[in-house]
């Protein structure tokens, strides 16, 4: 088979020419080497300092010796000059609706003890008043029967506004509360009879001039406090003393205890004369003779056990009267702090006991320093008279007010 020709391919170029050569330049020239470091000659040697020279010393001075100043009294701190603090609540402003309740006034069991034990005396009392009016009637011709009626119908003075006024002035010394006394005095009494729904336009306030913290609730509308207690007290725990003293009114311990004071005064009186009486006319015969005293003794015996035999013992209950009555005062002390409590001071009364304790405590220290004697505490009998029970006990009672709930 016939293959065409292979294509004739031009020949190939000519060699390209090599490329052209560096100039060889000359070497670098050699440099000489860094010289070495210069040795210069050592630092010269400097004298060293010299030693400090040894000063004469000064003499010791001697502090002179003052004699000790004498020891200063105690000196109690000074009266605060400015007006309490004003931290009460005051729920119930001039204006505010205020809700009083149906029944002002009520009497609890206290009051109705109070009473109960009253009536002892109240018949001898009345024994004495028939005998007086007996020989009032052989005197004058006045039947016996009138003034021992009157005498009984008495015992209404005690709501007698008039005869409170005479009451609180004469017997208790109370007096009539000055313009800026009673602009301190209304609004923390408004406020404390409001929170109890109480009327108190009802009730008269009376300022006691004292320098202790104390407060009176008496006959049917006297509501006492101290002049110190209305500048020193803050305005809260002033609080709480009135709302301590209206519970002695609305539970009837104020009016109950006036009633039996006054229905039992011709007894005592009676009692104080024949005792004193006695005592005076045993001291004078022994003055003379033994034996006619002792003779009056006998005398003054046989006559007392006569008498206690025909009343049926009933001189010996008037004895041991006064122990009970204490013993009821003390409970209405607790009824009157459960009703502050009740209105929201259990936290005021809690610390006014507390600083009663400590103030108490001071006079001890006090009493110590001065005679190096400790004051001696009451007997056991005082403490059965004592019509106010201790501060510790009106603190227990008053815990469950201050315990938190929840």
């Amino acid at each position: 088979m016939h293959q065409p020709p292979e294509p004739a391919y031009p020949p190939q170029p000519a060699a390209y020419p090599p490329a052209p050569q560096p100039p060889a330049y000359p070497p670098a020239p050699q440099y000489p080497t860094t010289t070495a470091t210069p040795v210069y000659p050592p630092a010269p040697q400097y004298p060293t300092t010299t030693a400090t020279p040894n000063y004469p010393t000064a003499p010791p001075q001697q502090s002179p010796v003052y004699p000790a100043a004498p020891p200063r009294p105690p000196s109690t701190p000074p009266a605060p000059t400015g007006p309490p603090p004003d931290d009460l609540a005051y729920a119930h402003a001039p204006g505010t609706r205020v809700f009083y309740k149906a029944k002002q006034r009520t009497a609890d069991a206290t009051a109705y003890g109070q009473l109960a034990l009253l009536v002892p005396n109240f018949l001898v009392s009345l024994l004495l008043v028939l005998i007086a009016a007996a020989i009032m009637e052989g005197l004058t011709g006045i039947p016996a029967w009138l003034p021992a009626l009157a005498w009984i119908a008495s015992g209404a003075l005690v709501f007698h506004r008039p005869s409170e006024d005479l009451l609180a002035r004469r017997l208790l010394r109370l007096q009539r509360p000055l313009p800026q006394e009673l602009a301190g005095l209304t609004p923390v009494w408004r406020e404390v009879t409001a929170r109890a729904g109480i009327d108190g336009s009802r009730y008269e306030l009376w300022i006691e001039n004292s320098d202790h913290v104390n407060a009176y609730a008496a006959a049917g509308h006297i509501v006492g406090v101290t002049r110190f207690a209305l500048e020193n007290l803050p305005r809260s725990q002033l609080a709480a003393v009135l709302a301590h003293e209206l519970g002695h009114h609305t539970g009837g311990h104020a009016w109950s205890g006036l009633l039996g004071w006054w229905y039992g005064l011709p007894s005592r009186i009676t009692w104080r004369a024949l005792s004193g009486a006695t005592v005076f006319l045993i001291r004078s015969a022994s003055l003379f003779s033994v034996l006619a005293a002792g003779a009056l003794v006998i005398v003054v015996g046989a006559v007392t056990l006569a008498t206690i035999t025909a009343t049926y013992g009933l001189p010996l209950l008037l004895l041991a009267m006064p122990y009970f009555l204490a013993a009821v005062g003390r409970r209405s002390e607790l009824r009157a702090d459960a009703h502050a409590a009740g209105l929201g001071f259990a936290q005021e009364l809690s610390q006014m006991l507390h600083d009663t304790m400590a103030a108490e405590e001071r006079e001890k220290q006090r009493v110590l320093a001065e005679t190096g004697r400790a004051s001696s505490e009451p007997g056991a009998l005082a403490r059965m008279l004592s019509t106010h029970p201790d501060p510790r006990t009106r603190l227990h009672h008053l815990q469950p007010y201050l315990r938190p709930t929840g």
